[in-house]
């Protein structure tokens, strides 16, 4: 193989990955599936797309080898890969933070709304949590999203069946809420809900994906 012939062979590959990350559907795709494997169904569903629209969009992902899948009776599961891809998707929205202004804005607008609702991070979580434990953590996330992870100690109770449970809160204590991260418009709406009926309520600005790592930093530090 000649030195033109190697660039250009492992460029291609390179590109591969690149094309499949060019759709905003296949990056909602991974970003949904950092929360844990979903079945097309469930995928079709989050994201309002049709399931042979969806399927069409995991096999991109998969000919470029982001995700993976197994059969589950009749389903289809789709995963990760690995979580390095995981840390792929955490590190573009990372860069795009950086340099497009416009996506701070809308997270600003649409997610934190400070000025309707109080946010806490997740670093001062961490203290509050060595400080105070005079709080109940509520996880907003889909069953089957807390069942394959979730922060130690929170209650799930799914955004689609929070008017129900809402008798079930005590007023006397805070409740602080998360979801699948700063992107996700689920711990936002609850915290209003709750608000609305009288309860003191903040938003974690962070999800699972985030408290992981945020623990591997501090195991590294040790």
């Amino acid at each position: 193989m000649q030195k033109r012939e190697f660039y250009d062979t492992i460029y291609y590959h390179f590109s591969r990955v690149g094309k499949a990350l060019t759709s905003p559907k296949r990056m909602e795709l991974l970003d949904l599936l950092t929360q844990g494997p979903k079945t097309v169904e469930m995928l079709a569903k989050e994201t309002e797309m049709s399931i042979a629209n969806t399927s069409q969009h995991l096999q991109i992902l998969l000919d470029s080898k982001l995700v993976k899948f197994r059969k589950r009776g009749t389903f289809m599961v789709y995963k990760l890969a690995n979580t390095k891809v995981c840390d792929l998707i955490n590190s573009l929205q990372k860069v795009t933070e950086d340099q497009l202004e416009e996506i701070n804005q809308l997270r600003n607008e649409y997610i934190e709304r400070p000025d309707q609702i109080n946010s806490i991070d997740l670093d001062a979580f961490l203290v509050r949590i060595e400080e105070d434990g005079n709080f109940i953590l509520l996880d907003v996330r889909p069953t089957s999203e807390y069942d394959v992870a979730h922060i130690p100690g929170a209650l799930s109770v799914p955004y689609e069946q929070l008017n129900d449970e809402l008798s079930k809160f005590p007023k006397d204590k805070e409740i602080i809420v998360y979801c699948r991260g700063q992107y996700c418009v689920y711990a936002t709406d609850t915290v209003e809900i709750l608000t609305a009926h009288g309860f003191k309520a903040i938003r974690l600005s962070a999800g699972i994906q985030h408290w992981k790592r945020k623990l591997n930093e501090i195991a590294k530090s040790t």
